[in-house]
C-alpha cells in the first residue's frame, strides 16, 4: 500500500512544511550532483603509484657517458735539497721524457671521466630521449636498460637551446617505450611522477604536483618550463615526468638548489615544446626553426601608454633586418606584435617561441598595433640561420663644434647629426636623427639608460632631425594627455625603444 501525504488547504502550516521538505530534497539532489561533477574534474590523490611505476619503469633508462680528459699538467718533479745528486738525475729523466707538454716536460696524462644521467625510450626501434648536457662532449655513450642490459648509443641529433638530445640504440628485441602526452592540457596542481637515475642509483620513482607552468629560468631563448615539487636530483636530468595516465608531459632538466640536492623546485621541458624539436632531430639531425627577422623588446606600461595600447602585452619591434620575412611583410620598427598566426602574444618572449614552432615556408597572419589601431599583415616564415651579432654603436660622446640644445622635459641635450659625426661614429648616410651630447644624471632619460652618444631617431614614431622637431612632438603628446613619449634610440646595443615620462617636465 502506497502511503499518501494529505495536505489540507485550510492548514497553511502543514502545507508550508510539505513544500519546505520538497525544496530541501531538491537542494540536496542538486548539491550531490554538483559534488559528483566536481569530483569528476578534480581527481583525488592516488592511493598508490605502484601500478604506474611498474608499467612505466622498463622504458626509463640510465645514460652513461665517458670522456677522455687530458690533464693540463703532469707529475711534479720531486723536491730535493740543493746540490743533491738526485736532483740532477730526475731533471735528466724529465728532460728525456718530456715531449708530451705536461709540467716539468712530462707528457700530459689523460683520464676517463664518467657521468650518469637519465633518459627514456619513445620508440620500440630504440629511440632514446635525454638532455643535451647529459651527453655533451662525450666520447662514448651507453644506455643501461631496466634489466641491466648495456647498449651502445649513437647521437641522432641534439639541440642546445632546448637542452634536448635524441639517441639511437640497436637491440635484437623490441624495446619497451612510452608516449608523449599534452603538456598544455596539464594544470597547476595536477599529480605527476618522475622516474630517473639520481646519483647513479637508477630506477628511482618520486611523485609530486605541478607547481607552475611556463617558467622562464633564463636557461635559453625558448624557456617555458614545467615546475614540479616531485623530487629531482643530479642524475635525473633527461628523465621523464609523467601524468597520471602514464604519458610523458615533460623532460626533467634542471633544479633550483642552494645545496645541490632537491629542495622541491625542479624544472622540466614541456612535451609541447619537445615534440617538434625531437621530430626535427629524427628527420634532419638538427632543429629547423622559423625566423621572422626582427629585434624586439618588452612593452612596458609607459610604452603602452605612449602608443595608446590598453595594456602592456605584445612584443615591440625595435628593428627589422634587411631582406628578412618581416621586412617583406611590411613590419616596421615601432609596430607592436600582438598576435602571430592567430595566437596572442601575451608577453615579449612568447613571440620567438611561437615563430620558432611555425612551419618553414608557411604564410601566416601577423596582427600589429600601428598608428593607434590593429593591422593584419601576411608573413612567410623562413628558416632560422645562425644569429648575427649586433654591431655595437660608438660609446664616446660627440664633439661637433655645434652648440647643443637642451631638451629639459627629457633631461638631455642634443645636436644635429653632421657629416663629421657620421664619420666619427661610422654611420651610414641613411641614418638620421639627433645626437645626445649630455644626459642629466637625475633626469627622466637617465633613468631609462639613455646615454651621451646615443642617437634619437624618432619621437612618438615620427622621425626627428633637430631639437625643434623633438619639442614639437613633446607638445603633441601633452595635448593628447599622454604622460610619456616614445623615443627610438640607436645605442651601443642597436636600436631600442624607450618610453620617457615627461609629465613632470
Amino acid at each position: 500500500m502506497r502511503a499518501k501525504v494529505a495536505v489540507r488547504e485550510h492548514d497553511p502550516i502543514t502545507a508550508a512544511r510539505f513544500w519546505l521538505f520538497i525544496a530541501l530534497v531538491a537542494l540536496a539532489t542538486l548539491m550531490a550532483a554538483g559534488l559528483a561533477a566536481g569530483t569528476a574534474h578534480a581527481r583525488s590523490a592516488p592511493d598508490s603509484f605502484a601500478d604506474l611505476a611498474e608499467r612505466l619503469s622498463p622504458a626509463v633508462v640510465n645514460v652513461s657517458t665517458t670522456q677522455n680528459v687530458v690533464s693540463d699538467r703532469g707529475p711534479d718533479m720531486p723536491q730535493f735539497p740543493p746540490g743533491s745528486p738526485f736532483e740532477e738525475f730526475f731533471r735528466d729523466f724529465f728532460d728525456r721524457h718530456g715531449e708530451g707538454g705536461g709540467s716539468n716536460g712530462m707528457p700530459a696524462p689523460s683520464r676517463r671521466a664518467t657521468s650518469l644521467g637519465s633518459g627514456f625510450i619513445i620508440d620500440p626501434s630504440g629511440l632514446v630521449v635525454t638532455n643535451n648536457h647529459v651527453i655533451q662532449d662525450a666520447d662514448e655513450i651507453s644506455i643501461i636498460l631496466y634489466d641491466d642490459t648495456v647498449l651502445n648509443a649513437e647521437v641522432l641529433g641534439r639541440d642546445a637551446k632546448t637542452d634536448l638530445a635524441l639517441l639511437q640504440v640497436k637491440s635484437d628485441r623490441k624495446l619497451p617505450f612510452v608516449e608523449f602526452g599534452d603538456s598544455d592540457a596539464a594544470r597547476v596542481g595536477d599529480w605527476v611522477m618522475a622516474i630517473g637515475n639520481p646519483f647513479g642509483l637508477g630506477g628511482s620513482v618520486t611523485a609530486g604536483i605541478i607547481s607552475a607552468k611556463t617558467r622562464d629560468i633564463q636557461a635559453g631563448p625558448y624557456d617555458s618550463f614545467i615546475q614540479t615539487d616531485a623530487s629531482i636530483n643530479r642524475g635525473n636530468s633527461g628523465g621523464p615526468l609523467f601524468n597520471m595516465r602514464g604519458e610523458v608531459i615533460g623532460i626533467n632538466t634542471a633544479i633550483f638548489s642552494p645545496t645541490g640536492g632537491s629542495v622541491g623546485i625542479g624544472f622540466a621541458v614541456p612535451s609541447s615544446l619537445a615534440n617538434q624539436v625531437l621530430a626535427d632531430l629524427r628527420e634532419y639531425g638538427r632543429t629547423r626553426r622559423g625566423w621572422l627577422g626582427v629585434r624586439i623588446q618588452s612593452v612596458t606600461d609607459e610604452i603602452a601608454e605612449s602608443l595608446g595600447l590598453e595594456n602592456s602585452q605584445g612584443a615591440l619591434v625595435a628593428s627589422v633586418q634587411p631582406d628578412s620575412p618581416a621586412q617583406g611583410a611590411g613590419i616596421r620598427p615601432g609596430d607592436v606584435v600582438i598576435a602571430f598566426n592567430d595566437r596572442p602574444i601575451t608577453e615579449m618572449r612568447r613571440l620567438p617561441a611561437i615563430v620558432a614552432e611555425t612551419e618553414i615556408g608557411e604564410q601566416v597572419p601577423v596582427t600589429v598595433w600601428r598608428d593607434g589601431r590593429r593591422q593584419t599583415l601576411k608573413v612567410t616564415v623562413a628558416e632560422m640561420e645562425e644569429e648575427e651579432e649586433q654591431a655595437a654603436a660608438p660609446a664616446p660622446p660627440p664633439q661637433s663644434g655645434i652648440a647643443p640644445t637642451a631638451i629639459s622635459p627629457l633631461g638631455l641635450s642634443v645636436t644635429a647629426l653632421t657629416p663629421e659625426l657620421r664619420e666619427r661614429f661610422g654611420l651610414e648616410e641613411a641614418t638620421n636623427g639627433v645626437v645626445i651630447t649630455d644626459v642629466a644624471s637625475n633626469g627622466p632619460a637617465a633613468e631609462k639608460g639613455v646615454a651621451a652618444g646615443d642617437i634619437i631617431v624618432e619621437v612618438n614614431q615620427t622621425p626627428v632631425t633637430n631639437a625643434d622637431e623633438i619639442r614639437s612632438q613633446l607638445g603633441k603628446a601633452r595635448e593628447a594627455g599622454r604622460r610619456s613619449v616614445l623615443l627610438l634610440v640607436q645605442g651601443r646595443t642597436g636600436m631600442r625603444f624607450v618610453a620617457v615620462n615627461v609629465a613632470e617636465g
